[in-house]
C-alpha cells in the first residue's frame, strides 16, 4: 500500500485479537498499521493471526521498537491521540489525508510522557460513565470511519447490488 489514506497506531498493543480484528479493519479500508514499542503477544500468535483471518495479504503492518522511533521515521506527519481522558469528541477532529491515529495499550491507554505534551490534539470517544472503556478494535474502528467519512471514503470501493439479472 503506497499511500494509505490514514495510519492506525497502536502503541504497546496486549491483546492479540484486538490486533488482528484490526489487520481485518485496515484490509478493509486501505488503512496502514503501525505497531509500536512493546507488544504483548508474538507476531506468529494463533490468535492474532485468526482474527485477522485471511486479510493479511491485504494489510500494510509495519513494527517499530518504540513510538519515538516511528515518529522519527515519518517527519513532518501530523498525530492524533485517542483516550477516554481527553476532552475533544472525535467527530470534531478534522481529519486530514494521511494522518496517524496513535491508540494506547488495552488496560493502560496512551502512556503520559505520549497524551500529555500532545493534549491539543487528544480526543476522546464519549460512553456512559458506567463502562470504564471500549474495546480497543472497537474503538479504532469508530475513528477510522468517522475520518474516512470526513475524507469522502478513498481507497474504498463499494459495490452496488442490483436487482436487476
Amino acid at each position: 500500500m503506497s499511500n494509505p489514506p490514514l495510519h492506525v497506531v497502536y502503541v504497546a498493543p496486549e491483546i492479540p485479537q484486538n490486533t488482528g480484528s484490526t489487520v481485518r479493519l485496515c484490509a478493509a479500508t486501505g488503512v496502514k498499521l503501525h505497531l509500536a514499542g512493546r507488544l504483548g503477544f508474538r507476531t506468529d500468535d494463533r490468535y492474532l493471526k485468526r482474527a485477522g483471518l485471511d486479510y493479511w495479504e491485504f494489510s500494510s503492518v509495519e513494527i517499530h521498537r518504540s513510538f519515538d522511533a516511528l515518529k522519527a521515521a515519518t517527519p513532518g506527519a501530523r498525530f492524533l491521540y485517542f483516550s477516554k481522558t481527553a476532552e475533544k469528541l472525535y467527530s470534531d477532529a478534522g481529519f486530514q489525508p494521511g494522518d496517524y491515529l496513535v491508540f494506547g495499550s488495552e488496560t493502560k491507554g496512551l502512556p503520559p510522557e505520549i497524551l500529555e505534551p500532545n493534549g491539543e490534539n487528544a480526543y476522546r470517544i464519549p460512553i456512559l460513565p458506567c463502562v470504564r472503556s471500549l474495546n480497543l478494535a472497537t474503538a479504532t474502528g469508530i475513528v477510522v470511519f468517522e475520518a474516512l467519512r470526513q475524507l469522502g471514503f478513498p481507497h474504498v470501493v463499494e459495490k452496488v447490488v442490483s436487482g436487476e439479472s
